[in-house]
C-alpha cells in the first residue's frame, strides 16, 4: 500500500491516460503555486 502524502510533501511522478486519448505527466503538467488533483472512477 502506498503512503499518504502530507501537507509540504512532493506530489509523486505519474503518468496518467486521458479519456480522449493521449496521456499526461504529473506534476510537470501543474504549474502552479497551488494545485488541486481529482481523480474520478467513472461508472461503478
Amino acid at each position: 500500500m502506498a503512503t499518504k502524502l502530507d501537507i509540504g510533501d512532493a506530489f509523486p511522478a505519474m503518468t496518467l491516460n486521458l479519456v480522449g486519448g493521449g496521456t499526461a505527466t504529473l506534476p510537470d503538467l501543474a504549474d502552479a503555486k497551488y494545485q488541486l488533483i481529482l481523480f474520478y472512477r467513472g461508472h461503478w
